[in-house]
């Protein structure tokens, strides 16, 4: 069983910043057209993190079979997530941090990940409660958490702040 730990973001913000940079400039090279996000915990200042990397590609539909094909270049694909005519997931397990990269399709379904970086940045309740819910699971089943934070995800996308995104 996989188990979950959570640290304090501000022990990885400056290297993630870094390695977002390096990151988002080697997109570019290939992407010029994408817009590329640092998104996940390591973008919310005073938030728990699990010491990873998240950064989100956004491209128009007609450039997502291309934007997948140079992606993997770049990055291995994550084999244990979904893949959709909208949504690939990549990774790199050796950068510092360990980099998960999200490509997806601008205004689909699962264009999300930057407004939920927005909402726990517009209100720290959530950010906090977010925080309580790592808590909860600190050193249990990562597939336990992955519900948990699913289920939380769900309930964001109802808050008024998210619909203004």
């Amino acid at each position: 069983m996989e188990q979950v730990h959570f640290f304090d973001q501000s022990n990885f913000h400056e290297q993630a910043e870094k390695t977002f940079l390096l990151h988002k400039a080697k997109i570019k090279s290939l992407l010029p057209e994408a817009d590329v996000q640092h998104v996940g915990s390591t973008a919310i200042p005073k938030s728990l993190t699990k010491g990873d990397l998240d950064i989100q590609v956004r491209v128009t539909q007609d450039l997502f079979l291309m934007a997948v094909q140079k992606l993997s270049t770049l990055y291995s694909v994550n084999e244990g997530s979904i893949k959709t005519e909208y949504f690939r997931a990549f990774k790199d397990d050796l950068t510092v941090p360990p980099l998960g990269v999200q490509l997806t399709v601008i205004g689909s379904e699962l264009d999300l990940f930057w407004k939920f970086r927005d909402v726990l940045l517009l209100n720290d309740t959530y950010r906090v409660e977010y925080d309580q819910l790592k808590k909860k699971y600190e050193g249990k089943s990562m597939d336990e958490y992955r519900n948990a934070k699913n289920k939380f995800f769900e309930r964001l996308m109802e808050t008024p702040e998210l619909k203004k995104l």
